[in-house]
Formats: C-alpha cells, structure tokens, sequence
C-alpha cells in the first residue's frame, strides 16, 4: 500500500475512504491498541506507514537538536503550535528587502542586530546574508540554531517588564509573526517588540499577521498596512498581510523593477 503524496500535509482530522490523518499524540497508537475497533487492511497499512514515517522524522530532529545543526536544521511545522512555514517566494522577498536595508546602513554592519519573532521557516534565508540573527520561538526544537537560538514565551510577557532582559534595546530590525490571532497575542506581541527595539526611531518592524490584527498592531506599534502579501507552503483560511513602519511595497517595488532592467 503506497501512502498518498499528501498525506502527511492533509489538515488535521481529515477523512476519506482511504486516508487517514491523525497527529494528536497517542491517538493513532489507541487506535491499533483498542480491540474494540477493527480497520479495513489497507487504512491500517497507511497508519503504520505513518506512524513509521512520524518516528524516523522524530528521530531526525532530536539527533539536530542535541548536535545543534546550526541554520541547516530541518524540522516539521507544528500543527498544535500555529507553525506555518512561509513559501520560497515570501522567504526570497523578505530576504531580499533584509539585504537592502542592510546595504543602506551606514554603520558597522557587526553591530546591526536582527530579531525574528515567532518566524523560524525565514531564518535561513536571513542568517545566510547577516551573522547577527536571533530566532525567538517557544518550540525549543529551534535549539539546535544554537545560540541565534531565544527560548520565549507570550505568556510570560504582560506584567513582567524584565522578561527576556538581556535583549532589551538590542535589535535594529524586528521582523515579527504572531503564532495567533487573538488580540491577547498580538498585544503581547507588541510589547515583545516594543522592548527589544534598539532606537524606537530608527528600528526597522515587519510584521506579517492577519487583517484581523491591524487595529491591534497600529495601536501597539508605529506601523502601518502595507500591500504585499506573504504567502505559505500550503493555502491557509486566513488573510494575510504585512505591516511595516517602512514603506514595504516600496523595497518589493524596486527589487522586481532592477530584476526587469537586469533582463531586459
């Protein structure tokens, strides 16, 4: 029995006669262990084809993470955790209005700091073209960028004005992407950003969120709406779109106008 293409990529709890997708720990393995529920031969074969393909996967990221792998760590989007990884079109975007701003900077380059907030599938691409980069995330599977690597959590941000202290007033760009929608989230997202900015003049904020989130995030930060859209791996039901206290489109602009002229 050969497992569909995108079985592994099919949303959670989703059904048909001959698929089945289930990621909740523990689920899949009550399943086969319960007596009680008998499953056609062939539903059984992609089961245990996933459940084998789910422990070589793990076993993959837990060898990253205790040899800390560095930028060419790999890992799976996390359903339960909001993950959604950007497509090579939104990361090669983004990279590239990073490498502009960074070429218009007029001091030392070692000492521009860059925060990534909650956007791990972009660091890569942004670590191959700048060596000070900090990926913040609450999965600590992102360990294995070693220390570019901050263990944060939302949670521990409202009420606590030393949280995450050592990297107060360090960063000159901000690119931020807040896990959810709530607006507990994208206010708690606010003060994170809020307390790293080095010089809240001159620090640098993308955020790609929802248009759910923009009277939050106008509220909360000096940004505004812009037109570029960021896109995933995979469609999701939300609208997406970027905010910036830069004008965003304008980087994107003139980066599709050189590659036009370079054509030509």
């Amino acid at each position: 029995m050969t497992v569909p293409e995108n079985f592994l990529a099919l949303p959670p709890f989703t059904f048909n006669k001959r698929t089945v997708r289930l990621i909740v720990t523990g689920i899949a393995k009550n399943i086969i262990m319960d007596d009680d529920i008998l499953l056609p031969a062939d539903t059984l074969a992609i089961l245990n084809e996933f459940l084998s393909a789910r422990s070589k996967r793990k076993a993959e990221e837990e060898y990253q993470i205790v040899n800390q792998a560095g930028m060419d760590a790999e890992f799976e989007k996390d359903w339960q955790l909001s993950q959604f990884w950007y497509s090579a079109k939104t990361k090669h975007t983004l990279r590239d209005v990073v490498r502009k701003l960074l070429a218009e900077q007029k001091a030392d380059l070692g000492e521009f700091h860059i925060a990534l907030l909650s956007c791990p599938s972009l660091y890569k691409d942004i670590r191959n073209i700048h060596d000070n980069v900090h990926i913040f995330e609450y999965d600590p599977r992102f360990g294995a960028y070693g220390t570019d690597f901050v263990l944060y959590d939302l949670n521990c941000v409202g009420g606590n004005p030393n949280y995450l202290k050592e990297h107060h007033h360090q960063y000159d760009l901000i690119v931020a992407d807040p896990p959810f929608l709530s607006q507990e989230c994208i206010v708690k997202t606010c003060e994170v950003i809020t307390m790293l900015q080095r010089n809240p003049s001159e620090c640098k904020i993308i955020v790609c969120s929802g248009e759910v989130a923009e009277p939050w995030l106008t509220t909360g930060l000096p940004v505004f709406k812009c037109a570029f859209r960021p896109e995933h791996e995979r469609n999701l039901g939300n609208s997406f779109v970027s905010y910036a206290n830069i004008n965003l489109d304008e980087y994107i602009e003139n980066k599709y106008a050189t590659a036009l002229r370079y054509k030509c």
